[in-house]
């Protein structure tokens, strides 16, 4: 089965010209004669990148998802291929309805009508992965109903098998491959397309970034009625609203469009810098804006397939990375990059920096409003080759998150500045990190080891007093009385986290 996948792919790829991109490589020029002589029925005049665009769709939807993927990634392949992979979409037919039915009913144990008060069979969205139908439970809650696929793990399975070859050769074949980490690449990929296909996970998603949000006045969030979902199946609650590329529509219901880009920024940086957590698919399919008069103007999101996770390191080097660029503080930007890993230890700062400057400066000396961040993060990527920096296969999903933001923001407000609107709001951030509120919070969640540890400190110290390490020689004598300062000390801080336990107690009303 896997090998007539693979057939398939391959004359894909020959009916859309895209052996023209290995033939491309210097270890492969001398077949294009001979290649070009084989398939002189072709017409390859449309450009290289709307045919690898109209291949990926041909292929399916885990080419479709990979190649959108793949457009945030302007590290690896060319500006024209970028442009045109970030105008996939997951537009696919739907599939009958007699199989959704067949899914339901297999997944209730009943029929679709025991289940729901009513069940509308002809689907209002269609993605590559599932199909969403309206319907209302038997209490006449009005509800979405998303179904699986049938038959889709097992096709994107091999899919991802003939990625993963790809990827080893790249790797393998070219001089940058190693340092790209494709088979990383492919990897994460995977990780993301598997969540998509567990509906379950989905739902989980869901209503982690619904209690993220809560009573948020930007941001709405389905309810999940857990009750009749599973990992086939998710039924949500039914939001009503206008698709946010419907500008026209949006200004007949009176929604301030400019305020609207700059509650997309500020959302953005919310999800990544107060929740590391961030809706990873911020396609304008995905977002609608209500219009009714007790929401109107919050942002809706749907479909939660796809989230990323940063880890606290990774949030903190961001927002240093982030501040730096904003105040043109090069020399910052390049020790971040250090200490977070991204570059060897044994870079000099000096010359990253140099080279951070030389990409920046001219991009800078433009008028704030035109200057794209994710395309300078982009400009980076590609200045940091001769520095065997290594990408970061966790922020990949960010990396496509903001230039989706920032892509979807000026389309709603030209003028819309995402330095002046992001900056406030990482410095505020920044601030609750390190500042005394920052300080606070860590001991208040550290509040329960300090209950059990404290208590034990003053025996500790006593047995510690009492009972000193011999002092048979000079050195010993040396870390004796080394022990004792510390000893000291320790009194001193143990007094400290009493005082300061006692504090959090008496706040937490315990």
């Amino acid at each position: 089965m896997r090998w007539l996948r693979l057939a398939k792919i391959w004359l894909v790829a020959l009916q859309y010209g895209l052996d023209e991109f290995l033939l491309g490589h210097e270890r492969f020029r001398w077949l294009r004669p001979t290649a070009r002589a084989l398939t002189f029925w072709r017409d390859l005049s449309t450009p290289r990148a709307v045919r690898l665009r109209l291949a990926l769709e041909a292929l399916g939807p885990i080419f479709v998802k990979f190649g959108q993927v793949l457009s945030t990634r302007r590290d690896l392949i060319p500006p024209d291929i970028a442009e045109e992979l970030a105008k996939l979409q997951d537009r696919v037919p739907p599939f009958p309805s007699e199989h959704v039915l067949g899914t339901l009913e297999r997944v209730y144990g009943r029929t679709v009508g025991e289940v729901f008060r009513s069940f509308e069979r002809e689907p209002v969205a269609s993605a590559s992965v599932a199909q969403v139908h309206l319907a209302e439970l038997p209490d006449g809650t009005p509800v979405a109903v998303k179904v699986l696929r049938p038959d889709i793990a097992a096709t994107i399975e091999e899919d991802l098998a003939l990625m993963q070859m790809g990827a080893w050769a790249v790797e393998h074949l070219w001089s940058d491959g190693k340092r790209l980490r494709p088979r990383d690449v492919v990897a994460e990929f995977e990780k993301t397309i598997h969540g998509e296909l567990d509906l379950a996970r989905e739902a989980a998603n869901c209503s982690q970034l619904r209690r993220n949000f809560l009573n948020s006045p930007l941001l709405l969030i389905p309810e999940v009625y857990w009750d009749w979902s599973s990992s086939e199946v998710m039924v949500m609650e039914r939001m009503a609203g206008v698709p946010i590329s419907q500008m026209e529509r949006l200004r007949e219901h009176a929604i301030d469009i400019p305020r609207l880009a700059r509650a997309g920024v500020e959302i953005f940086f919310t999800q990544v810098f107060r929740d590391g957590f961030f809706h990873a698919d911020m396609h304008p399919g995905n977002i609608f804006v209500a219009t009714d008069a007790a929401n109107r103007g919050k942002y809706i999101a749907l479909d939660f397939g796809i989230m990323g996770t940063l880890s606290e390191t990774d949030q903190n080097y961001l927002a240093q990375n982030f501040l730096a660029f904003f105040r043109r503080d090069y020399h910052r930007v390049a020790t971040a990059h250090i200490e977070s890993g991204w570059v060897p230890a044994d870079t000099r700062a000096d010359e990253l920096e140099t080279e951070i400057r030389a990409v920046c400066e001219p991009i800078f000396d433009r008028p704030l409003k035109e200057i794209s961040l994710g395309r300078v993060l982009v400009q980076l990527f590609r200045a940091s080759r001769r520095f065997n920096v290594e990408i970061q296969p966790q922020l990949v999903l960010l990396q496509k998150t903001l230039l989706n933001v920032e892509g979807l923001g000026r389309q709603l407000d030209p003028d819309l500045d995402l330095w002046v609107t992001a900056k406030p709001f990482l410095e505020r951030w920044m601030n609750d990190q390190v500042g005394w509120r920052a300080l606070a919070r860590r001991l208040r969640d550290e509040a329960p080891f300090f209950a059990t540890v404290a208590p034990q400190l003053p025996r500790l110290i006593y047995d510690n007093l009492r009972n000193p390490a011999p002092a048979s020689s000079e050195a010993v004598q040396e870390l004796a009385a080394a022990q004792r300062v510390r000893n000291r000390w320790l009194v001193v801080i143990a007094a400290l986290l009493a005082v300061l336990l006692a504090v959090l107690l008496r706040r937490s009303g315990l």
